[in-house]
């Protein structure tokens, strides 16, 4: 069962699924196919621990909207930050630094 703090991030990846859809015109099925099948904290432990970039990723770093990426959702918002193991921090702020996002 889900805690609190899972359900409202699950409902936080949804929400940038349609931020990006609507602000950077990048419909990530993917994405939210993945989001829908285990949840949104296990689709960001899966992209996050991803040996490179996915797709996504890539697409919005080409449209300059790095903050749209699951990535920058954990790292420039600490609630999300206990979900996720240090060293999954560590990963995807050093993803985030080597695109040259520009933390907030």
């Amino acid at each position: 069962m889900p805690t609190a703090l899972e359900k409202e991030f699950h409902a936080a990846m949804v929400n940038v699924y349609h931020r990006a859809k609507d602000e950077a015109d990048y419909p990530a099925i993917r994405f939210i196919q993945m989001v829908s099948e285990h949840g949104g904290c296990e689709a960001a432990k899966m992209l996050i621990n991803a040996d490179t970039p996915s797709d996504g990723y890539t697409e919005l770093w080409k449209r300059g909207r790095l903050d749209l990426t699951v990535e920058a959702l954990i790292i420039d918002d600490p609630r999300w930050q206990p979900l996720f193991e240090a060293e999954e921090l560590d990963r995807a702020r050093q993803r985030l630094i080597d695109y040259e996002y520009e933390f907030k």
